[in-house]
């Protein structure tokens, strides 16, 4: 895989990721109905904040344990890819059919109290981590050291997250209806399991080649 690939399909995989609601999702909008656009921007600020450390803790993990161990790391390797199929397999078999946003937060909080929450919100979901040590080592193109790279798609990936929670916040009362359509809920799902077992499988592939 090239550099000009490897970036080309994390932006296909990590922008699909970024669009199917969930937690930071929810919080972006709950925070920008009850909040105001201050609020939210600040919201968002501490989830991509969450996201960049993870991303730290994750290249400098795999960094070190493929200079410690290489079948530590392929094991490593295996394991993420079953995690990718599972978690792919899931979301087809079972999509979700609603994204529930949850009721408003107490208003009138300070802004800065959304960047913690944010963050939070990011740094205490340990499923992050677990995708992102699933997820970004197979996007490492030959030639280039893990660590660092990870890194870089970590860095990338929030560009990605503040891009689309930017057009959340400035779009809130056309995209928030939307989101909550039961069929397009479904649909984001099936699309996510399905790229998920694609990556999966690749990284399988990759790994007997």
């Amino acid at each position: 895989m090239t550099l000009v690939q490897s970036l080309a399909a994390f932006l296909l995989a990590g922008g699909l990721l970024t669009i199917t609601p969930g937690l930071d999702t929810a919080l972006v909008l709950r925070t920008a109905a009850s909040e105001g656009r201050t609020a939210a921007v600040m919201a968002m600020v501490g989830i991509q904040l969450g996201c960049l450390i993870w991303g730290a803790a994750v290249a400098v993990g795999l960094g070190a344990l493929l200079q410690a161990s290489s079948l530590a790391y392929t094991a490593l390797t295996w394991v993420g890819a079953a995690y990718l199929v599972y978690v792919g397999v899931t979301l087809l078999v079972r999509p979700r059919q609603s994204f529930a946003i949850g009721a408003d937060a107490p208003a009138h909080m300070p802004a800065t109290t959304w960047l913690w929450r944010g963050l939070l919100t990011n740094l205490l979901n340990p499923k992050i981590g677990v995708f992102y040590v699933s997820f970004l080592p197979q996007f490492v193109p030959v030639g280039y050291a893990p660590a660092p790279y990870i890194f870089g798609l970590a860095i990338y990936h929030d560009l990605i997250g503040i891009t689309w929670l930017s057009l959340l916040i400035l779009g809130m009362d056309r995209l928030r209806p939307q989101l909550q359509r039961p069929a397009i809920v479904a649909w984001l799902d099936r699309l996510t399991g399905l790229v998920f077992v694609a990556f999966g499988l690749r990284l399988v592939l990759a790994r007997r080649a």
